[in-house]
């Protein structure tokens, strides 16, 4: 087979595949091409690109001292198309502005794997929808205070971060001896 025929067929199916994009524009890279995608006269199921997205999951934050939800992008600077490989789709995505290019070895875009897909997606099989991930913003060994609680205006230092509990092992200077307390992350602050 010459490199003309292999240029011009290269899967028969629909795969997920990455694309880098510019820095802070995934959202717009995602609706530029969501815009070709409805603009497509073939049915749905006969387009060569079906769907982009933002990978994005949902962490718990805090914003003025109140616990906040929001979606976090999972992959900054990458966009994931579910499209079938041809020249045309290659075409149509890289003149996309903001495309910077697909993600693959040399010049050949390289699919996911299904199991990373499913991963991506939240599709995973037998298993239920996560809860939003706290993200607690200390660090093992950093000098931290107390500002609630029992030891509120006591200073000490991060020994353990439990981030499936919301908690942080911190200790503290108590008659002249360290002493380790379970908080809640709220109760501290940066020192």
């Amino acid at each position: 087979m010459d490199s003309a025929a292999l240029r011009g067929a290269v899967t028969v199916d629909h795969r997920w595949y990455a694309i880098q994009t510019t820095a802070g524009h995934e959202n717009k890279v995602r609706s530029l091409i969501q815009r070709k995608i409805d603009q497509d006269p073939a049915a749905p199921e006969a387009r060569e690109i079906r769907q982009a997205l933002v990978p994005t999951q949902e962490v718990v934050e805090i914003k003025n001292g109140k616990k906040v939800t929001v979606d976090r992008k999972m992959y900054p600077g990458y966009v994931l198309v579910d499209m079938l490989m041809n020249q045309e789709s290659i075409h149509t995505i890289n003149g996309i502005q903001g495309v910077i290019k697909f993600v693959g070895q040399e010049r050949a875009p390289q699919p996911l794997r299904p199991d990373e897909v499913n991963r991506l997606l939240g599709v995973d099989a037998g298993s239920e929808p996560e809860e939003p991930k706290e993200e607690i913003p200390f660090l093992v060994g950093q000098a931290v205070a107390i500002t609630e609680g029992p030891f509120t205006d006591f200073n000490g230092t991060v020994e353990e971060v439990m981030g499936d509990k919301g908690k942080v092992r911190v200790s503290v200077s108590l008659f002249g001896r360290p002493t380790s307390v379970e908080l809640d992350y709220l109760q501290l602050k940066a020192y």
